[in-house]
């Protein structure tokens, strides 16, 4: 009989033990949907630099955490609004103060999103200030986004074709041709002057005077068949030849 009693006293014990956790889980699932809903059924809006009208709805993706920004411009004439999103993922339940407030955390990104012109243009990676000392995969990080924005390269210079290099010609360096000096004239004996020199006349018009002084002639085949710095020495050497 005590046997029986204590193997029921036993099963008691734990069909008392089970229940309790049973209802700590459920206690602990209403806490989650709750705190769920709370983030996820109230969107956090905000306006960007160019007044682009942007919601963050956040969702779980099992173990990842899920925000999609999706924002719409302002008509400007006839061109239609622009509207764009972008989605971002990761674990911020990693950061221990993200549990304790979420939608603060998102709040916090928020405050970045809302400096930029194009709120899917800013960093590839959000640290908000709450969980800034976490790793990257506590963080949320950009997944894709709608229209694909592509930053246009810097485009190059259009370099002109090379001309071909033609070899330049170097000019054969000339070298002065020595001057001749003009030798010394020796001084002329004392009575006999310089002759004039006569011009030379052509060959059939000439006329020659019937007598002719030696010394006249004698300068005049020196004017002749002379230089002209040597008309005195050459006049002087005929004349004594004639003589």
């Amino acid at each position: 009989m005590r046997a029986r009693a204590s193997v029921l006293l036993l099963l008691l014990a734990a069909t008392v033990c089970v229940s309790n956790a049973q209802t700590n889980n459920s206690s602990n699932d209403n806490k989650q949907q709750q705190q769920q809903r709370s983030i996820w059924d109230e969107p956090i809006r905000f306006s960007t630099k160019t007044k682009d009208s942007c919601t963050m709805v956040v969702s779980g993706a099992g173990d990842y955490t899920r925000l999609r920004v999706s924002c719409k411009g302002l008509s400007q004439g006839q061109s239609p609004a622009r509207s764009y999103y972008c989605d971002f993922q990761g674990k911020p339940n990693l950061c221990r103060a993200y549990n304790l407030n979420p939608r603060h955390y998102f709040t916090q990104m928020m405050w970045e999103l809302r400096k930029l012109s194009h709120a899917c243009q800013g960093p590839k990676i959000y640290r908000p200030q709450m969980c800034k000392k976490y790793p990257d995969e506590a963080q949320m990080s950009l997944l894709a986004s709608w229209p694909k924005t592509t930053t246009p390269k810097p485009s190059k210079p259009v370099q002109e074709p090379r001309k071909p290099m033609v070899p330049s010609q170097t000019k054969p360096v000339t070298t002065p041709k020595p001057v001749k000096q003009p030798q010394p004239v020796k001084p002329q004996q004392p009575g006999k002057g310089t002759q004039t020199r006569k011009t030379t006349h052509k060959p059939g018009k000439t006329t020659t005077r019937p007598t002719e002084q030696p010394d006249s002639k004698a300068s005049r085949l020196a004017s002749e068949y002379c230089w002209k710095s040597f008309h005195g020495i050459c006049s002087y050497f005929i004349s004594w030849f004639q003589n």
